[in-house]
């Protein structure tokens, strides 16, 4: 067991952490979209706290060892949002019962997926990098989602910027999430252990994604994990209504 939890439960879903890793490597999102209807259905009591943790470890590495190529105004408005209205998702894991919050995984799951299909053509501007920001600091705290909605604000930008900057919103955000989480006493020595525990799955996903980057077309991969998601983000609001 690991940190109470049985052993299979959790080698199950340190595979979807490490199929969601090698997602976002190929990519450029994926980890918690792929990984948060699972958790929030096999083990609701990890969420968020525990992929919380486990999320910093990819973006983390990406500052260390990335381009450092970051668009700071729109990352300054866009983290600013997101820290205002981190309270709020603090609030939801608080006092909403986890049938809600399973519902709110689903649905944020079901917004991000439209997030990443959308044709909108949307600039880094200081309001829609605000708003991202904002939408994040609830769906990023509650339902530990976030990335594709200020990815899609910064869809014109080069690569390397995307990835930079996407990476130091997703480590201070994080980070703010589960800081405003341990206050209001929402994360535990189990959510720790898992989410640290998972990180070599992390690790793992990340080693497949290197040659599967010059094999396997993004394109079609990214329409394959959407469909993915949707299916699982729609599972879990039918099971959290029919239970």
């Amino acid at each position: 067991m690991i940190g109470h939890l049985p052993l299979a439960v959790f080698l199950t879903l340190g595979m979807v952490v490490a199929l969601g890793a090698c997602v976002q490597s190929v990519v450029g999102f994926g980890l918690a979209v792929v990984a948060a209807p699972f958790v929030v259905v096999l083990e609701p009591h990890l969420m968020p706290a525990a992929l919380l943790v486990t999320s910093l470890a990819l973006p983390s590495w990406e500052l260390l060892t990335g381009d450092r190529d970051i668009a700071w105004r729109p990352w300054c408005f866009a983290i600013g949002g997101r820290v205002l209205l981190m309270p709020v998702g603090v609030w939801l894991v608080t006092w909403a019962p986890t049938s809600l919050i399973a519902v709110i995984v689903g649905a944020m799951v079901l917004v991000a997926v439209a997030a990443s299909i959308s044709r909108i053509d949307v600039r880094p501007t200081p309001a829609s990098s605000a708003l991202a920001g904002v939408i994040t600091g609830v769906s990023g705290t509650a339902a530990s989602i976030g990335g594709p909605f200020f990815a899609l604000v910064l869809q014109h930008e080069r690569p390397s910027r995307i990835r930079s900057t996407l990476a130091l919103f997703f480590v201070v955000g994080a980070s703010s999430a589960l800081t405003g989480l341990a206050v209001a006493g929402h994360v535990d020595a189990t959510q720790l252990k898992v989410g640290l525990a998972w990180i070599p799955f992390v690790l793992l996903g990340t080693a497949i994604a290197r040659p599967l980057r010059s094999r396997v077309d993004a394109a079609r991969m990214r329409r394959l994990v959407l469909a993915l998601a949707t299916v699982a983000g729609v599972g879990v609001i039918l099971l959290t209504v029919v239970s």
